[in-house]
């Protein structure tokens, strides 16, 4: 009666993790499917003939490739920023004793949780103010602000892991901390920094409502808010163009995520440098 039982909740949690699956499929076949359909439609279907006229409409438009290198620029430049002051931050929070350390972790996991829109109206004044606004570099900048809490706390559990045993004979041996940093911590943290840089890199190239307040030409837009142009008026939408758009979309952060996984590899197997 119990192994009956058990088949009977294996099959029930198979049947709602297939279902879930397939909830997450239906989408990615229809972008795959209309990418490729001139007369593509809400509706899944496969296509009458097979081409590659949405591929060539799409990358043939210079304000469109503009747009791409845009955002790559923005998600690449605060994906490094991030990492990079993420560690600096996280060194003394996670080695030394300060005396408000857990004041300002607390402080940074309430900003992690902070909503972009609670935020947004005094920024734009303050872009304003500044004469900031329509300036790629300074939205630059900001979404980094906006991303080092996220960093900074995903990045000191990751350098807690590292013991400082191995800091300490570097220091031994006349290694200053700033060596010990470079050369002992940040290759043990590795699947740390690729971990942050990924997340960091997909929510800024995911980001529409962050340029599209602060940004005002249109040619200054990333791609992350040109998609909005394949939404016509009066509810037309061109699908198949807009499925193409949508693969090119997803190329970057794919992309990202397959030189991750040797890199992400090679910092855990270093993770046994302390045995013996």
């Amino acid at each position: 009666m119990v192994k009956k039982s058990h088949k009977i909740e294996m099959f029930i949690h198979y049947a709602i993790l297939s279902l879930l699956g397939l909830l997450f499929l239906l989408p990615l076949l229809w972008m795959l499917f209309a990418s490729i359909d001139t007369g593509a439609i809400q509706a899944i279907k496969l296509p009458e003939k097979i081409t590659m006229e949405n591929f060539s409409t799409i990358l043939s438009d210079p304000k469109i490739i503009k747009s791409f290198g845009i955002g790559l620029f923005m998600s690449g430049c605060q994906a490094i920023l991030v990492v990079f002051v993420s560690v600096l931050a996280a060194y003394p929070l996670s080695r030394y004793q300060l005396k408000f350390k857990k004041s300002f972790m607390m402080t940074i996991l309430f900003l992690t949780s902070l909503p972009m829109t609670a935020v947004m109206v005094p920024v734009y004044q303050l872009f304003l103010y500044l004469k900031f606004q329509d300036s790629i570099i300074a939205v630059t900048f900001f979404l980094t602000a906006s991303s080092l809490p996220y960093g900074i706390w995903m990045m000191k559990n990751f350098m807690d892991s590292v013991p400082i045993e191995l800091e300490e004979s570097a220091w031994v041996d006349g290694a200053s901390a700033w060596r010990g940093v470079r050369s002992i911590v940040a290759p043990l943290i590795v699947p740390g920094m690729f971990t942050v840089a990924i997340f960091t890199f997909s929510g800024s190239w995911g980001n529409f409502f962050v340029p599209y307040i602060l940004i005002q030409s249109p040619e200054k837009m990333p791609a992350s808010v040109t998609i909005f142009q394949f939404f016509g008026n009066f509810g037309m939408v061109n699908y198949g163009k807009l499925a193409a758009y949508s693969v090119l979309y997803t190329i970057p952060v794919v992309v990202l995520y397959a030189l991750s996984q040797s890199f992400m590899s090679k910092g855990f197997s270093m993770g046994g440098a302390t045995k013996g």
